[in-house]
């Protein structure tokens, strides 16, 4: 027999959802890409700078830098 209204724990699951959609939208917080790497001052993984402000590739090609990465990092202000 078709049911014309779902019941039960998918139809909770359905309105808690659309619950969610109606509450604003937090700000989430800002995020950059950092570089990270090692250098032969630290030769544990640290913070290099921001991309755009150091580059990976001439750090690498350089030797100043190895285990190079670019990750997303969030802003502290």
């Amino acid at each position: 027999m078709p049911r014309g209204y779902m019941d039960g724990p998918a139809a909770e699951e359905a309105e808690r959802r659309l619950d969610e959609l109606d509450r604003p939208v937090e700000d989430a917080p800002e995020e950059r890409l950092g570089v990270m790497g090692s250098t032969a001052d630290d030769p544990e993984r640290h913070f290099l700078g921001w991309l755009g402000e150091v580059d990976p590739d001439e750090l690498f090609e350089s030797g100043a830098a190895w285990g190079v990465s670019v990750v997303r990092r969030r802003v502290v202000a």
